[in-house]
């Protein structure tokens, strides 16, 4: 894991309480909604509201030092970019959430890109399916 509090201040950001707490919020709680990490940070300062953790998290996201998907239809999921890029495996069945190196997904992006001239933003990505486990326990 990069150390996000120095690339906060070598990018000319104060390092306040609060983007304190919603960057280790996002750590500790690995993929969160926006609510979620309000509720985490709350626990600990209940003096933070909603607004500051949307500003927050979209200030953390342009600077890269997170990112956000989508694991369900409603709000976006945010992890902390770490020292690989991934993208996310999600059972239907379960809810488990797997993450993947971006590298599995070679021979897609290199179609996409010779074939269509499209270059994939796959740590975006979510594959929808049924993890192995929950296959097994329905017979397939």
């Amino acid at each position: 894991m990069s150390d996000w509090r120095a690339d906060l201040r070598a990018r000319g950001y104060r390092l306040t309480p609060q983007r304190e707490l919603i960057l280790e919020a996002i750590e500790e709680l690995d993929h969160a909604t926006p609510d979620e990490v309000l509720a985490h940070v709350q626990q600990r300062a209940s003096s933070v509201n909603a607004s500051t953790v949307y500003r927050t998290l979209d200030v953390l996201e342009d600077l890269g030092l997170i990112r956000h998907t989508h694991l369900t239809d409603r709000a976006p999921t945010y992890h902390a970019v770490g020292d690989h890029e991934h993208f996310h495996l999600k059972c239907r069945s379960c809810a488990t959430v797997i993450s993947v190196d971006v590298d599995t997904a070679g021979l897609l992006t290199r179609r996409l890109e010779n074939e269509l001239g499209f270059v994939a933003d796959v740590g975006h990505l979510t594959v929808f399916g049924l993890c192995a486990e929950c296959r097994e326990s329905d017979g397939g």
